[in-house]
C-alpha cells in the first residue's frame, strides 16, 4: 500500500522576523511618541511632519547600523571560535576527543558507545570542528550576507512603521485631529503587529498584541505630557 511521503515543515525565517520585529516595533513607537510630544508643544502640523521625517531618517540609519554591527560581531565571534577549535584539535587532540565523548554522554551514550563515534569523527577534521562549534559551543555558521540583510531589513521596517503615525499629520491640517487619528491608526497597527509577532514567536498572540499597544500608548502619553508641561 503506497504511503504518503513524510514532509517536515519548519519555520526558517527567524532572523528576518527578528529584524522586522526590531525595526517595526521601534518605527511605530518612537515616531508616534515624538509626534504626540510635539503635538503638545506646537500648533503646526508642518513642523511635526518635518520633525517626524527627520526622526525616521535618523532612526532608520541608526537602527540599521546597529543591526549591521551586531551581525558583524556575531560573524567575527564565530570565526574566532572556529579558529580556536581548529588550533586545539591540532595541538591537543586527546582533550578535544574527551570533550566530544562528554557531549555524547550528555545525550545518554555510554563510554563504550561513544568511543567508535569519536574515533570516526577525529579522522574528519572539518566535520570535527563543525561538531564542536555546534554541540560544544552552540554556534551556527552565520550567513555571510546576514549583516547587510539585517541592516536593510531593520531600516526598512523602521521606515514603514514610522510613516504610520506620521501619515495623519501629512493629510490633516489640525494638530489635535491629527493626533487623534495618529493615535487610532498607530494603536491599531501596534495591535496587529503585536498579534502577528506573537504568532511567529510562539507567544500568546492576544497577550503580545495587548503588551505592544500598552507600551506604545504609554510612550506616546509620556511624551505628550512632558511636552505639554514644558511648553
Amino acid at each position: 500500500m503506497p504511503q504518503t511521503p513524510h514532509v517536515e515543515k519548519h519555520f526558517t525565517a527567524g532572523n528576518f522576523v527578528r529584524d522586522t520585529v526590531i525595526g517595526m516595533s521601534d518605527g511605530l513607537t518612537v515616531p508616534f511618541a515624538l509626534a504626540a510630544g510635539l503635538s503638545g508643544a506646537v500648533q503646526q502640523t508642518r513642523l511635526i511632519v518635518i520633525g517626524g521625517l527627520a526622526e525616521i531618517a535618523a532612526g532608520s540609519i541608526a537602527m540599521g547600523l546597529g543591526g549591521y554591527l551586531a551581525a558583524r560581531s556575531d560573524a567575527e565571534h564565530y570565526e574566532q571560535e572556529r579558529a580556536r577549535e581548529e588550533r586545539e584539535i591540532a595541538q591537543i587532540p586527546d582533550e578535544e576527543m574527551a570533550e566530544v565523548r562528554g557531549v555524547f554522554q550528555a545525550y545518554g551514550l555510554t563510554e563504550t558507545e561513544s568511543v567508535p563515534v569519536v574515533e570516526a569523527l577525529s579522522r574528519r577534521p572539518e566535520a570535527w570542528v563543525d561538531f564542536m562549534m555546534r554541540f560544544e559551543l552552540g554556534l551556527e555558521e552565520p550567513d555571510p550576507k546576514r549583516a547587510l540583510t539585517s541592516a536593510l531589513t531593520i531600516a526598512g521596517a523602521y521606515v514603514a512603521g514610522g510613516f504610520i503615525p506620521l501619515s495623519p499629520y501629512m493629510v490633516l491640517g489640525s494638530v489635535w485631529h491629527s493626533l487623534l487619528f495618529s493615535a487610532a491608526v498607530t494603536l491599531a497597527a501596534l495591535g496587529v503587529f503585536g498579534y502577528i509577532k506573537g504568532r511567529f514567536t510562539g507567544a500568546k498572540p492576544l497577550r503580545s498584541a495587548l503588551q505592544t499597544i500598552v507600551i506604545g500608548g504609554l510612550a506616546a502619553a509620556a511624551a505628550f505630557a512632558l511636552a505639554k508641561l514644558i511648553s
